[in-house]
């Protein structure tokens, strides 16, 4: 009875905040960008709960805790300082100044106007449709064992409910829905979080005994041909630095080139919330990344619930480790946790499928399929579309629940999806902000580099060298590969048009005066 009072209560706010927000929701400016005025706290959490979703809480924290031990907080740690510190203030501010600059709704639209190349937008635009849209898929993945655990429900109903809801926010009431609800997301994910570590650990004594548990349980040799290592899971870097590396790299970095993350940034109000965004975004990640990789590090505590196998893996794969760590919680907590993962979901999805709709509008549709829409129609256009691509994930998450072998690709589509998206778009994204020597062919190299290279270690696996047969290790590589393919093929292309460059850098340069107390002057005030 709680876990269903909490449940409607968390389904009916959700609910009316969409249709509170209809009347913002009518042009395309305002669906899609919530009219640029959305304060720090909103975007902020915004930004947060799109990071973040049920891929990570179970998946990812289960995996790399298990693997890693209690150094996978590591991976926190850099979704804090790399994946939202750095990011808010490396591209915060240039990206929102530029792409209102240049009339930019969506990344491929910035690629276009910025490069003068409307076939930059049409690629980008493809690549968004082709990774988004099995990530979302894997999103109700994380979801299906806790709602196995606490509900007597099947799960396929569960997948139809969360689409339903999401479908229905995000239509009536467009962005400024899905920030406010983020906010309220957020929220839950903070405490539910927090109360979730100190329940868990709790139950085996404390944070002192689960430590001390922790470091009695053998690990491989950090040695060639040594001998299993006790306490290796609670050591600094863990049994694997160089693949934790990867994963920070992968996790953190991809933020700067993803576009559900990026266009953020495009709907933030002004300079002091930046500011007050870097800081509440940082601080959020510190909570909900931190404490997820650092909940999965005492996996191995419950070994004696998990039936590990031969291979070291438990019975019901990596997936499994995280519900089975929150069995034993009181109902109150058990509710928490599933309002939390749905949350953590729900967020995440309204954030992909606004995305994938916006951008497949107006950057494909409009001006290719049909010449000239007006606003009134690429709204509706958009609203139509995420009907279609929340129903697409649906599908193939059903797909993925009832089939008797299970689709292992969709499964692996967070890893390879950021890779191919942020290995594609980061370093193109980030050099245009900055540099003027950025060319078109810098761009394409990227493009097209990074999903081929990803989905090459994806469908030619066992051929691939030990290394690279890891989803996240090809994504990581794709990223900072891509750091150097575009100032390498900027050294052998021609230069791109003085005038497009100085048009689009011209941004910067205004004069803006603000009071002294934000800036200090050149000169003294006689």
């Amino acid at each position: 009875m709680i876990k269903i009072i909490l449940l409607l209560a968390y389904f009916a706010t959700m609910l009316a905040i969409g249709f509170a927000c209809r009347k913002r929701a009518r042009d395309v400016d305002g669906f899609v960008l919530g009219g640029r005025t959305v304060g720090p706290w909103l975007t902020a959490f915004a930004y947060g709960t799109s990071y973040f979703s049920a891929v990570v809480f179970v998946g990812y924290a289960g995996q790399f805790g298990w693997r890693y031990g209690i150094s996978a907080t590591w991976a926190g740690i850099g979704n804090a300082l790399i994946g939202s510190l750095l990011a808010w203030a490396i591209l915060g501010r240039r990206t929102r100044i530029m792409t209102q600059h240049l009339d930019s709704a969506t990344m491929p639209d910035f690629f276009a106007k910025r490069f003068g190349s409307p076939a930059l937008k049409l690629a980008a635009a493809a690549i968004i449709f082709v990774f988004l849209i099995p990530y979302t898929a894997s999103l109700y993945n994380g979801l299906s064992r806790l709602f196995g655990m606490a509900f007597s429900i099947d799960y396929a109903w569960c997948i139809v409910l969360m689409s339903v809801l999401t479908a229905i926010y995000v239509i009536a009431g467009g962005y400024m829905a899905t920030a406010i609800n983020d906010f309220i997301q957020g929220l839950v994910m903070l405490v539910g979080i927090s109360a979730v570590i100190w329940a868990t650990l709790e139950s085996k004594g404390g944070m002192l005994a689960a430590l001390d548990g922790l470091a009695r349980i053998p690990g491989p040799s950090v040695l060639p041909g040594g001998e299993s290592t006790p306490g290796i899971f609670t050591s600094f870097l863990g049994p694997e630095p160089l693949n934790l590396l990867f994963v920070v790299i992968l996790t953190s970095l991809g933020t700067w080139g993803l576009p559900q993350m990026v266009q953020k940034f495009y709907a933030i109000t002004d300079e002091g919330a930046i500011k007050k965004g870097t800081v509440i975004s940082t601080l959020f990640a510190f909570v909900v990344a931190g404490g997820c990789y650092f909940l999965g590090g005492f996996g191995r505590l419950f070994s004696s619930v998990l039936n590990v196998g031969p291979g070291g893996v438990p019975a019901g794969g990596f997936d499994a480790i995280i519900p089975k760590m929150l069995e034993g919680l009181s109902p109150m907590l058990l509710a928490l946790v599933v309002v939390l993962v749905l949350s953590a979901s729900m967020s995440t999805l309204s954030s992909l499928v606004m995305t994938s709709s916006s951008t497949f509008t107006i950057d494909f549709i409009n001006g290719t399929v049909v010449k000239k829409m007006n606003d009134r129609s690429q709204v509706l256009c958009i609203r139509a579309l995420i009907v279609v691509f929340i129903a697409i994930s649906a599908a193939l998450a059903l797909v993925q629940y009832k089939s008797s072998s299970p689709i292992a690709f969709i499964a692996q589509m967070m890893g390879v999806s950021w890779g191919a998206m942020a290995g594609a778009f980061l370093a193109p994204f980030l050099y245009a902000l900055y540099s003027r020597k950025v060319t078109a062919a810098s761009c394409w190299a990227c493009f097209i580099a990074a999903p081929v290279f990803t989905l090459v270690g994806v469908f030619c696996r066992d051929a691939m060298p030990a290394f690279l047969k890891s989803p996240i290790n090809t994504g990581a590589l794709a990223m900072l590969g891509g750091l150097v393919l575009v100032p390498v093929v900027n050294l052998f292309t021609r230069k791109p048009p003085k005038d497009l460059v100085d048009g689009a850098f011209a941004c910067y340069e205004r004069t803006t005066v603000v009071p002294q107390a934000t800036a200090l002057g050149s000169t003294t005030e006689q």
